[in-house]
């Protein structure tokens, strides 16, 4: 049940992200910063996906592994995104709590997991 939640939080939140993208582009007229934030945010979802057809539970949880350090890094450029002035405290606050959300999700389905390995 867990694993559905996390396919469909990550895809809204990679739509999210693409909207986010293109504010920026064509709003702030920022390219830099919003291209990096595209490629991070937008492979949570994509290695959610793959993780639906990995082939062991060891890789299941490496895809997941990989998908958590992409949050991180989107948290990361949507920090400095808002510390430089592109996004609004209120804009950061909105996409940075799905963010919250989906890196204790993630966290949560490795932990099972990994539990269950041992």
């Amino acid at each position: 049940m867990k694993e559905g939640v996390l396919k469909q939080k990550s895809f809204e939140f990679a739509v999210r992200i693409v909207n986010l993208f293109k504010y920026l582009n064509e709003e702030k007229k920022e390219f830099l910063m919003s291209k990096q934030l595209l490629r991070s945010g937008t492979s949570v979802g994509a290695m959610v996906r793959e993780a639906e057809h990995a082939e062991s539970k060891t890789d299941f949880v490496h895809k997941l592994a990989i998908a958590q350090k992409e949050i991180n890094e989107t948290i990361y450029w949507l920090e400095l995104l808002k510390a430089t002035a592109y996004l609004t405290e209120q804009q950061f606050e909105s996409i940075n709590k799905d963010s919250i959300e989906l890196i204790k999700l993630l966290t949560s389905s490795i932990k099972t997991t990994k539990s269950r390995l041992n």
